[in-house]
């Protein structure tokens, strides 16, 4: 591919056909998220408008979920990135950049927040996360995803704080965000690290897209009420034909999300695996299987659906074609989660899941 590459702010998806066009649709609904629809077609010239996320063949070391060393946060710079739809955003965005650089602390907005607080040279999301060294995040689990993908890269820590819903990922509460703040400054935190799965859309022999995700990958079917069918295959050994409404390949990480709706195991983000669960098979004795961190998975759409389509994240859609194959591999880019000591993960299941409650 010749040519500058542009940022795409909304994804991490990369095509690279030139005799392929790009459209951007209006949100859609898919089974339970909303998501930005990229369809691709033959008939026009190719349009460049995104940021490269390069994923390489080698296998990545292995880490500990864990992590001791800290990135000295004094004399760093803060990123901050939200969602205006919270009544409470304006407010809180407000507040902590006051916060924040009434200790000195470099603010580093994006545009949404420079427009919250009427407030220049915002940066758009790709810029803010190539220039910050680390993200503050004020918002739900979403935001977080969009975060990942964006600091993905780089690897900066990320600290999410709740101001959504269920918040598996913003882990901190809006009442502790201040005495949050204080402890990463002070370096009284650990890293989580957390793994990416990273993805290649495949058509004719040729990459048409790909992207890094903190979640899943789903490969479903259209909005018509019939099935899909699809080839899948580990290691270039094949494992079954699937007929059903599609396939949820997901992360530790994201065996709380889509996955657990379907069926699929809860995993310990500490377990290094994927997990791949099947979305209302026709055959009942197509289970969720879990299988390593090293191997690479091959889904091929089979049957000819229009409709089809690959979501990363529940955020970013690619249609897909007949022959269509969607490659999958644990990407050597980690998610870095800002955590504490004290957190515990079954805590967090516990809280979230509303376990023990009578």
């Amino acid at each position: 591919m010749t040519g500058e590459r542009k940022p795409f702010e909304k994804s991490s998806l990369i095509l690279t056909r030139r005799d392929f066009s790009v459209k951007i649709a209006r949100d859609s609904h898919l089974h339970y998220t909303s998501f930005r629809t990229i369809a691709i077609s033959n008939c026009l010239p190719f349009v460049d408008f995104k940021r490269i996320l390069p994923i390489k063949s080698r296998t990545f070391q292995r880490t500990f979920q864990l992590q001791s060393a800290r990135v000295e946060m004094k004399s760093k710079s803060v990123g901050i990135l939200t969602k205006p739809k919270f009544p409470e955003v304006k407010a809180t965005v407000h507040a902590v950049v006051n916060w924040l650089r009434d200790r000195k602390i470099d603010v580093i907005l994006d545009n949404t927040s420079a427009t919250l607080l009427n407030e220049r040279g915002g940066l758009q999301k790709t810029q803010l996360a190539m220039k910050a060294d680390v993200l503050l995040i004020l918002g739900g689990d979403g935001t977080m995803l969009n975060a990942a993908r964006l600091a993905g890269e780089r690897g900066i820590p990320i600290l999410g704080v709740n101001m959504g819903g269920l918040g598996f990922l913003t882990e901190v509460r809006l009442e502790h965000l201040y005495p949050s703040l204080e402890r990463v400054f002070a370096n009284e935190y650990v890293l989580d690290e957390r793994l990416m799965i990273g993805t290649h859309i495949h058509r004719h022999g040729e990459t048409v897209a790909q992207g890094v995700v903190l979640n899943d990958v789903v490969v479903s079917k259209g909005t018509l009420a019939r099935m899909i069918e699809l080839k899948i295959a580990i290691q270039g050994h094949f494992v079954t034909n699937l007929r059903g409404d599609g396939l949820i390949v997901s992360t530790p990480t994201g065996s709380t999300a889509y996955s657990l709706s379907a069926g699929g195991p809860i995993i310990n983000p500490a377990v290094r695996s994927l997990i791949l669960s099947p979305i209302c098979p026709h055959t009942l004795t197509h289970r969720p299987l879990i299988v390593p961190d090293d191997v690479e998975i091959d889904v091929t759409l089979t049957s000819k659906d229009e409709g089809a389509m690959a979501t990363l994240d529940g955020q970013v859609g690619v249609a897909l074609t007949q022959g269509d194959t969607v490659v999958l591999k644990v990407s050597e880019h980690r998610t870095r989660l800002i955590r504490f000591p004290e957190s515990n993960y079954y805590e967090v299941l516990r809280e979230k899941l509303k376990w023990g409650d009578a």
